[in-house]
C-alpha cells in the first residue's frame, strides 16, 4: 500500500453507532484494504472449502502481505496500531468466514503471541519475522484429550530435561493449523518442578505426529489435529525463556480471548448482513419480507446484540491499550459476545426459513461456526467463573 495514498473505509451499516470512527486514518486504510481482499479473494472460496473441509492455502501469502500476522509485535508490525484496530481485523475476518479468522488468530495470536510474550529477545528475533511473512505457519498445543478447562493443573504432557535438551511425551487435541504447521508451541509440565513450560517444536521433529480430526460440523475450514509426542527431543534453545509457569501461558490467552470476542461479533455481523440482504430480496405475499413486522423484529434483535457487543469489545481493547485490562475483563467480553452471537445467528437463520439451513445463503455456515467460537478459548462457564471470582472475591471452580 502506498504511504501517501490511503484507501478509504466505508463504515459498515452493521456498525450502527459508528465505532469505526475511533480508528486512526492509517488503521482505517489498512482495514479497507483487508475488506477488499476478503471480498474479492477469500469470500468466493469459503463455501466450497467449508463443504469439503479443506483449507485454502493460497490465501496465506495474501494475508501476510497485508501485515496481519505481525501487528502486535515491535519486530514485525508495519506501523503503530491499537488493540482496538487488531480487534477490528478479527471482526472483518470473521464477518467473511470464522475459520479464516481462527487461522489468523492461531498464527498471529496464539503461536506468535506465545513467542512474543514468552520468548527471549533472541527467540523473538529468530521466529517472529518468519511467521509474520507467512514463510512459516504456526500452531498452539495446549488442549489435551483429557485436559481442556483444567489446563492449569491437568496437563499430562511431560517435559523431561536431558542435558541440553528436553524430551516431550504426551498428546494434544483440537490443535488448529496443526496438519500443515511448520512449528507448534507445545505446553508441557516439567518433570523437574511441575511448572508448565512452552516449547517451539518444529513439526518435522522425529516422534511428532499430527492427525487430522475428521467429520467436524463447525469451523470446517480449520484443520484441527490430534498430536502425539513420543520422545520428541527439543533443544533448550527452543524452550520459551520467559514462560516458566501457567501464569505466563495465561498472559497469551488473555490477549487472544478478547480477539475471539471480536471474532464472535464478526460472525454475528456476517449472519446478520446475509439475512438482511435476503429479507430485501425475498418476496412473500406480494412484497419483500423485510416489510413484514416480524422479520424487522428479528433483524432489530440482531443489530441490538451486535451493537451492544461492539461496545463491549471496543472497551476491553481500550483497556488493553491502556495497560489496565485484567483477566476478568477479557472473560466477560468472551462470555457475553459469544452468547449474543448464538442468539443472533439463530435469528438470522429464522429470517431465511428453510433456506437458512443450506450453504448457498451463507447463514448456515455462520450458524454452525458459532458453536465452535462459543466453546473455544474458554467456555462460557469457565469465563463466567473467572468473572464471578472477581466480583464476589470467591472462587467457585470446583
Amino acid at each position: 500500500m502506498s504511504t501517501t495514498t490511503l484507501s478509504e473505509l466505508t463504515t459498515l451499516t452493521s456498525d450502527f453507532y459508528g465505532y469505526e470512527s475511533l480508528l486512526t486514518d492509517r488503521e482505517k486504510s489498512v482495514l479497507a484494504d483487508l475488506r477488499s481482499y476478503l471480498e474479492t479473494t477469500v469470500k468466493p472460496l469459503v463455501n466450497d472449502h467449508w463443504a469439503r473441509a479443506e483449507f485454502p492455502h493460497e490465501i496465506v501469502k495474501g494475508l501476510a502481505g497485508l501485515g496481519l500476522f505481525g501487528m502486535p509485535w515491535e519486530e514485525t508490525r508495519p506501523f503503530e496500531n491499537s488493540a482496538v484496530f487488531r480487534g477490528w481485523v478479527a471482526l472483518e475476518l470473521a464477518r467473511v468466514d470464522a475459520s479464516v479468522a481462527t487461522f489468523v488468530g492461531v498464527q498471529n495470536g496464539l503461536c506468535m503471541g506465545s513467542i512474543g510474550v514468552g520468548g527471549s529477545p533472541e527467540q523473538r528475533a529468530e521466529w517472529l519475522p518468519r511467521l509474520a511473512s507467512g514463510e512459516l505457519v504456526g500452531a498452539f498445543g495446549l488442549t489435551e484429550p483429557l485436559s481442556g478447562s483444567d489446563s492449569a493443573q491437568g496437563l499430562r504432557t511431560v517435559a523431561t530435561r536431558d542435558g541440553d535438551d528436553w524430551i516431550l511425551n504426551g498428546s494434544k487435541r483440537w490443535i488448529g493449523n496443526a496438519t500443515f504447521s511448520d512449528i507448534t508451541i507445545i505446553w508441557a509440565k516439567s518433570a523437574e518442578d511441575g511448572q508448565v513450560k512452552g516449547f517451539i517444536v518444529p513439526t518435522s521433529t522425529p516422534g511428532y505426529t499430527a492427525t487430522k480430526i475428521e467429520d467436524k460440523q463447525s469451523l470446517r475450514i480449520v484443520q484441527n489435529a490430534d498430536i502425539t509426542l513420543e520422545n520428541v527431543r527439543v533443544p533448550e534453545s527452543n524452550r520459551l525463556q520467559q514462560a516458566n509457569s501457567f501464569r505466563d501461558t495465561a498472559k497469551v490467552l488473555r490477549l487472544t480471548r478478547a480477539e475471539v470476542a471480536w471474532a464472535a461479533v464478526g460472525n454475528s455481523i456476517g449472519a446478520y448482513e446475509a439475512a438482511l440482504a435476503y429479507a430485501n430480496e425475498r418476496v412473500q405475499f406480494g412484497k419483500p419480507i423485510s416489510k413484514h413486522q416480524l422479520i424487522q423484529d428479528l433483524l432489530v434483535k440482531c443489530i441490538g446484540n451486535i451493537t451492544a457487543s461492539i461496545g463491549m469489545v471496543v472497551r476491553v481493547s481500550q483497556l488493553l491499550d491502556d495497560g489496565t485490562q485484567r483477566d476478568e475483563h477479557a472473560s466477560l467480553a468472551k462470555a457475553y459476545t459469544t452468547a449474543r452471537m448464538r442468539e443472533t445467528v439463530g435469528y438470522a437463520r429464522e429470517v431465511l426459513g428453510g433456506n437458512g439451513i443450506v450453504l448457498d445463503y451463507d447463514v448456515a455456515r455462520f450458524f454452525a461456526d458459532a458453536e465452535a467460537l462459543y466453546s473455544y478459548e474458554g467456555t462460557r462457564e469457565m469465563n463466567t467463573l473467572i468473572v464471578g471470582r472477581s466480583i464476589t472475591g470467591q472462587a467457585a471452580f470446583v
